[in-house]
């Protein structure tokens, strides 16, 4: 990646003017060269964000996700790992549920039901995604976002012909929540750049929340030891403000803080150093204005040594130059054009490359793209047509390259104002960059909000001062434990049955069956350790697994002793005992409520997204795709002798001489499989007919499953369990067969066709209250910019917002959102 060029620093009279100090003439450039040598080796670092219809659900319906990989330095999708682990955590820390995504070329997408199967009650849940790849890192890359999950059950009792409503009207739960004791609150100071320094100006961030993180209102002053007043603050957004201060020498500086409800606190300021550097950053029209301060004694001492100053995005350096001071004061400007957009950090160094201050800096840049989403109609009426028009335009109206999903959902009563949660925006560019959780984050990239950034750089003087996730390049170990997985892994070691030794040279043969009866067959031979690997297996839903292992001469022989298949999940750092609480979720639980009231709609009745089904196949399915025959006994089934004289009887086109079975069509013997172990021919006469509780014929091309042993065609035979038959047979180890869960098969989203007849007197009564009107995850713009989709609206009056998310082919997140009205 290249960096940018030295910036040569201009004396500009309007900067004399606005910050009364003299200009650097110069900031003196480290030369490339050098810095690509000192550069560390730059690992391959992932980032995940997953775009879902919603953050709000009800016990019963189903949470939609599209995952968005990117490479962590430009934000450009990133096809390193394909498999991506999504996970559902409940309050106390449990995984509910797990889906294993595909990714291909950095997309993917899923769905997850939130059932009472699962054991989900109301509460505060964490969805998180996370790559093999990223363990590698710690942390600190992993996908998190809180899911609101509410039970309306408990709120309602049905007669069988209406709803009794047990919810509090608006001013009982007004009273409830009033009861509430007001929470403890704590409040932090951060000097700008790091410290304060003793007779240098100051400015002081600070931050105040309650025990639970969410931020307070508050209002103080600062006083010095001698009891003076110095400074007043007040909190200007989130519990965040700022003030100046000029600490003079041998003061500690205390304030007295107080909240809404009069009760204050005394907060000690941090110590004034008596030495040291203080720097500084003001936005003027545009230019980012960098300050370095300092006192006299500072300067004395190192009025000849040099200072560097280096900033870095994501871990890469774009800016580095070194500077002696020759005053107390001086500014200069920071080059920002070759800076990507995103939280910069700024550090100062002195001679010795030790750390003097260091400040974060937000670059935002115009991409100069037009994004939109238009509704045709901005009112519908209930259950009408919706059909939304979609621009993706460059500069000079070139056609944009972007990845793009949609969601169309009920706000049920929620304003614009009060939805600021996480979106692609604020994840990319701010939330993965700060370690903990950032309060309203989709609040600073709406840019109807005018004052965003300026708050955006109080959130990075406070949250942002301590908590950096990329204060220094992620370690890059000799070997990496983790492995980027662009598939399943199925291995192992094939060793002798009754003792230690590896068995070499054994064929293994892997078979895999889906529900769909499609199968991947692989052979490998196992090496002098005894292993085998079948690597980078892409397979979908549940399937059967088939190993069996055979000598060269061709004999089943040896006891396999397999790998685990899927990683184990990463440990759960989540706990979350408060139910939900907030202003906004309760207007949403209430508001849901209401429309199962107004439609008399039991909760459990709710019209929700369906399973649309795969497609329809002749014959009777088995584990092993579809059998041309099958036999399961009846209770008038004739007694046979033995098991040759059933097999003769129960499939057709079969022969049996001696103990040989084979298919009258081959000239062969065919394969034989007892309780899905490839046995040998003479195992047979350990089946007792009585025992026999399926038999499956595979006699002509759908015998390819089990590979060449399939040429002449295959049995298949099942014994009942705890049978006596089966258990005079020994123990099989070179066979092993398994039901494993590949990938995800993501359901396809359904909304009802108003257009068509209703399928069923139930569906066309069923009353439709959707809270998902629409979800798409897969929008990609055509070759001129444009794309178009369409759904039906519900029957309920509302308000619908629409939420385009996605990201360009160079990286930039997209966030589009409009609303239109539901009237009869």
């Amino acid at each position: 990646m290249a960096l940018s060029k030295v910036f040569i620093i201009k004396k500009v009279p309007q900067l004399i003017l606005l910050s009364g100090i003299v200009l650097l003439n110069s900031f003196n450039l480290i030369s490339q060269n050098t810095l690509q040598e000192n550069k560390p080796a730059i690992p391959n670092i992932e980032k995940v964000y997953l775009h879902t219809d919603r953050s709000y659900y009800n016990i019963g319906e189903s949470l939609w996700y599209k995952a968005y990989m990117v490479y962590g330095y430009t934000n450009i999708l990133f096809d390193n790992s394909n498999v991506l682990y999504v996970e559902l955590i409940s309050p106390d820390s449990k995984i509910i549920t797990r889906n294993i995504t595909r990714l291909e070329t950095g997309l993917g997408h899923g769905d997850i039901k939130l059932s009472d199967s699962l054991g989900i009650s109301a509460g505060t849940y964490q969805l998180r995604a996370y790559t093999n790849w990223m363990r590698n890192f710690g942390n600190d890359f992993i996908f998190k976002k809180e899911i609101e999950i509410f039970d309306l059950k408990k709120n309602e009792t049905y007669d069988g012909e209406n709803i009794v409503s047990d919810i509090p009207e608006n001013n009982e739960q007004d009273k409830i929540h009033s009861k509430e004791n007001i929470k403890p609150f704590n409040i932090q100071f951060f000097p700008e750049g790091g410290s304060l320094v003793e007779d240098v100006v100051s400015m002081v961030a600070f931050k105040a929340t309650d025990n639970k993180g969410n931020p307070v209102t508050i209002s103080g002053l600062v006083f010095d030891t001698n009891k003076n007043t110095v400074a007043r603050l007040k909190s200007t957004h989130e519990g965040m403000g700022i003030f100046r201060l000029t600490p003079t020498k041998n003061q500690q500086y205390k304030a007295e803080i107080q909240v809404a409800d009069g009760k204050k606190l005394e907060v000690l300021l941090p110590k004034p150093e008596k030495t040291g550097y203080v720097m500084s950053l003001k936005n003027y029209k545009g230019k980012h204005v960098i300050t370095i301060a300092t006192n006299e004694e500072t300067f004395k001492q190192n009025s000849n040594t040099p200072l560097t100053m280096i900033c870095t995005t994501r871990g890469i350096t774009y800016f580095e130059g070194s500077q002696v001071l020759n005053q107390q004061n001086a500014s200069f400007l920071l080059p920002t054009e070759n800076i990507p957009e995103g939280i910069s950090k700024i550090t100062l160094y002195n001679e010795k490359s030790i750390p003097q201050c260091e400040r974060l800096v937000y670059i935002e840049k115009d991409h100069k793209i037009n994004v939109s989403i238009t509704p045709n109609k901005n009112q519908y009426e209930p259950k009408e047509k919706v059909i939304l028009n979609i621009s993706a335009k460059a500069e000079h109206e070139n056609p944009l390259t972007a990845s793009f999903s949609i969601a169309a959902v009920d706000k049920n009563g929620i304003e614009d104002g009060e939805d600021y949660t996480t979106n692609i925006c604020s994840y990319f560019l701010m939330e993965s960059e700060i370690k903990g959780s950032v309060h309203n984050p989709g609040y600073y990239f709406n840019k109807a909000n005018p004052n965003r950034l300026y708050d955006l750089d109080l959130l990075l003087l406070t949250q942002g001062w301590r908590d950096f996730l990329w204060k220094t390049l992620p370690e890059i170990k000799d070997s990496l434990s983790y492995k980027a997985e662009k598939g399943f892994k199925i291995s192992g070691i094939v060793k002798e049955l009754l003792g230690k030794d590896p068995k070499e040279n054994h064929n293994v043969r892997l078979i895999l069956i889906n529900e769909e009866g499609e199968s991947i067959m692989l052979d490998d031979t196992t090496n002098v350790e005894g292993r085998f690997k079948f690597d980078n297996i892409v397979f979908t839903g549940n399937s059967t697994m088939l190993l069996n292992t055979q000598n060269e001469k061709g004999k089943n022989r040896g006891m396999f002793i397999l790998d685990s298949i899927t990683q184990p999940p990463v440990a759960v750092d989540y706990k979350k005992n408060n139910s939900i609480s907030s202003t906004k979720s309760n207007t949403i639980e209430e508001n849901i409520y209401k429309k199962h009231v107004l439609f008399d709609v039991p909760v459990m009745n709710l019209l929700d997204e369906v399973v649309l089904h795969g497609k329809k196949t002749d014959g009777i399915r088995s584990k092993y795709g579809l059998a041309d025959h099958t036999y399961i006994p009846k209770e008038n089934s004739p007694n046979f002798r033995d098991i040759y004289q059933l097999i003769q009887f129960a499939i057709p086109g079969i022969s049996v001489s001696g103990n040989t079975v084979r298919f009258s069509r081959y000239n062969s013997p065919t394969l034989i499989v007892i309780d899905d172990v490839i046995s040998e021919m003479e195992d047979l006469e350990f089946v007792i007919p009585d025992d026999v509780a399926k038999i499956e014929a595979l006699n002509s091309s759908r015998a390819a499953i089990f590979g060449s042993r399939g040429a002449n065609g295959a049995l298949v035979i099942y014994t009942k369990e705890g049978s006596g038959g089966s258990s005079k047979r020994n123990k099989t180890f070179h066979s092993i067969v398994k039901e494993i869960q590949g990938f995800y098969n993501a359901r396809i989203f359904y909304s009802p066709n108003y257009d068509k007849p209703a399928k069923d007197i139930f569906e066309e009564e069923k009353a439709d209250i959707r809270n998902t009107l629409y979800w798409n995850p897969d929008v990609h713009p055509d070759e001129n910019g444009k794309a178009e989709v369409s759904y039906y609206n519900s029957e309920v009056d509302t308000t619908v917002k629409i939420t385009l998310e996605g990201i360009t082919d160079t990286g930039i997140p997209i966030v589009v959102k409009n609303d239109y009205t539901v009237e009869n």
